[in-house]
Formats: C-alpha cells, sequence, structure tokens
C-alpha cells in the first residue's frame, strides 16, 4: 500500500458488462486498464473460494497433475515484498521445487498466524499442472490463444514491472491490489538490472509500502499517473500490454490465474530481443549518432507507415511490407543470426 502518497491515486475504470467470462473486440482492443466486475464469480474456484480457503485448496487439489512447483519462501522480515537482497547479487527469498500439495499444507497452516512467513508461487502453467482447469474455469478468448497460468499464496507485494502480451487477470480467490502505470513512466519508476530479477523481468527497485522520495524523486511523478484497482474475488482485471503493475496479494489465502496473449503472430519474436541488440549495437554510439538512428527508427519503426513505401514497388518491398509474413520473418532473422556470427 502507497501510505506516503501525496494524493489518492486515480481508481481504475470499471465495468460489469463482461460478467460470465464473455470478451468481445471492444475490449481486446483497448489501451487502458479495466476492472471486469463480477468477471469469474461462476467458476468452481471461485465458489469454492467463497466457502472457505480450505475449500480452495482441495478444489486445486482435485486438479493438479503431481508435477513439482516452484515455490518461494520469504521469512516475515520482508513482510511479504520478493524482491532482491540488500546488494542486488541475489534475493531475499529461497525458492524449492516441492510438492503443490505441500504449499497448500502450509497456507492453511500459515493462515491464523499474526506475522507469518510468505509463501509464493508465482506463474506456473495450468495446462501442465492443473490440466482440466481452463474447461471448467473457462473464459471466451475467441480467435486467441492464451497462456493461461496460476498464481498463489499468502499476503505478498511483487514489485512493479511490465510483461509484452496482454492479460486478463482474474482474482479467483482473496483479494488483491493492482497499482498501475502508462508504459511512458519507465524513467520514473527506477527500473533495475536487466541481468538479474525476481521473475526474469527488470522490475521497480522502488519500495511502494515505504517510498523514498529523497532517493527516488522522480517516483512522486509517476505516482501522479497511477491508477488503482482493488480486486475482490470473481472480479479480473484486463491490463494491456507494457503497462507496469505492482500487485499486492492482500489474503492469507490467494489465487490469481493471468490469461496471457500476443497482437502478432510469434513468429515475429519477442521486442525484447530488439532492445538487447540496440543495447550491444547503439547504446555506446557518440549522442550524435545515436540522434541519427534514432530518426532511422523514428521512420521504420515508430511512425505510422500507411503510405511511407509506397515509391517501392511491391514486389521489391522485402522485409519492408505489412504485416510481415512468416517467410519474411524467417529469413529477416536467419539473415540477423549470420550478421551476429561476424
Amino acid at each position: 500500500m502507497l501510505t506516503n502518497a501525496a494524493q489518492p491515486l486515480t481508481p481504475v475504470e470499471q465495468t460489469s458488462a463482461y460478467q460470465h467470462h464473455n470478451i468481445d473486440n471492444q475490449l481486446l482492443t483497448r489501451d487502458r486498464p479495466l476492472i471486469l466486475r463480477n468477471f469469474a464469480t461462476q467458476w468452481p474456484l471461485v465458489q469454492a473460494g467463497k466457502l472457505s480457503a480450505t475449500h480452495a485448496a482441495n478444489y486445486i487439489r482435485s486438479l493438479y497433475s503431481g508435477i513439482p512447483v516452484t515455490a518461494c519462501y520469504a521469512e516475515h522480515e520482508a513482510q511479504g515484498r520478493i524482491f532482491y537482497n540488500d546488494n542486488m547479487t541475489g534475493f531475499n527469498y529461497q525458492a524449492s521445487q516441492v510438492d503443490l500439495n505441500q504449499v497448500l499444507d502450509k497456507l492453511l497452516a500459515l493462515a491464523s498466524e499474526p506475522e507469518p512467513p510468505t509463501v509464493y508461487v508465482g506463474s506456473t502453467e495450468l495446462n501442465q499442472w492443473l490440466p482440466t482447469f481452463n474447461q471448467q474455469n473457462p473464459i471466451e478468448l475467441t480467435s486467441i490463444n492464451s497462456l493461461n497460468s496460476i498464481w498463489l499464496g499468502n499476503q505478498s507485494r511483487i514489485a512493479a514491472h511490465y510483461d509484452f502480451p496482454n492479460n486478463i487477470a482474474v482474482c479467483a480467490v482473496g483479494k488483491r491490489r493492482f497499482t498501475l502505470f502508462p508504459p511512458d513512466q519507465i524513467g520514473n519508476l527506477y527500473a533495475g538490472p536487466f541481468e538479474l530479477s525476481p521473475g526474469g523481468q527488470e522490475i521497480s527497485v522502488v519500495d511502494f509500502a515505504n517510498p523514498d522520495f529523497q532517493k527516488f524523486p522522480k517516483f512522486a511523478t509517476a505516482l501522479a499517473h497511477a491508477q488503482v484497482a482493488e480486486l475482490n474475488a470473481g472480479d479480473a482485471l484486463f491490463l494491456p500490454s507494457m503497462w507496469w503493475h505492482h500487485v499486492e496479494a492482500l489474503s492469507s489465502f490467494n489465487v490469481l490465474i493471468s490469461h496471457w496473449w500476443r497482437d502478432t503472430p510469434g513468429y515475429l519474436g519477442r521486442p525484447t530481443n530488439a532492445l538487447l541488440h540496440a543495447l550491444l549495437s547503439l547504446r555506446s554510439l557518440p549522442k550524435s549518432q545515436r540522434k541519427a538512428w534514432q530518426s532511422l527508427f523514428n521512420y521504420y519503426i515508430f511512425e505510422d507507415q500507411l503510405d511511407e513505401f509506397e515509391h517501392i514497388p511491391d514486389l521489391a518491398k522485402g522485409m519492408l511490407k505489412l504485416p510481415l509474413d512468416e517467410h519474411s520473418a524467417k529469413k529477416l532473422r536467419a539473415d540477423l543470426l549470420n550478421k551476429l556470427k561476424r
């Protein structure tokens, strides 16, 4: 919770138009977050959780494939924050491969503890670990092939980060709070290192529970652009691609189900790869050269290109044609790999 915020954060827009997990293209093409109230209230998992944490845990057990999960354990002193150690050479928690039943047993046992340690299982793919979950707890994402994962634990705080895919995140058990920032706020969020991060994605190093505005003064500007989403069991959040989000699990037993999908075919690759290549080849150039390359990127990549290349015959456009088909993408990737080997 942002206890030191100068003013209350703007609530995320909400709607009840998508009850019972029905989705339309108007939602899928949004570029801003949206709370979907009572979106999944008919899910068996949500219904079980409304009875008790034990009922929810037993429902999850009934679907479990038996494959060990990666579980994180942090002492109470971490206050639920899944984060780095003091010098950012490692993390403030221990991770191990365990049977999911052991995790569920531990969470139920800790529920009455006044100062419990943090137990957290992040992004665990449903088809492998809970194979029939999607059939029993569906959402209608027609023409979209989503990657669906479960997140569970007790009270936790997941540092602000972004994801490339869009997401419909369903709060299935317990309560969650998302604090959201538009993509252009990255410069005010103090992102940590690329090479090492708790979830494999760079994160904001600001402690949202106690932000140090002397050390991180630009974070105050980020807060002026922040939105907050409070979710109860059965609510969902539509989270557009690249929006930063800080996630708090507020109950002693919480379950979140994420549904990730991208707007472009997988054969086009991950944009992060292009960023890493730019760090290699562009970042060390003199400023004047970086500005020149910025102009090239704006022309070829970032500006709308509806008529930019009409002077080139269609048969000669090659990699400039839109959309890039799979054959052209493979050819471009092979050419890039060859150049990287030199």
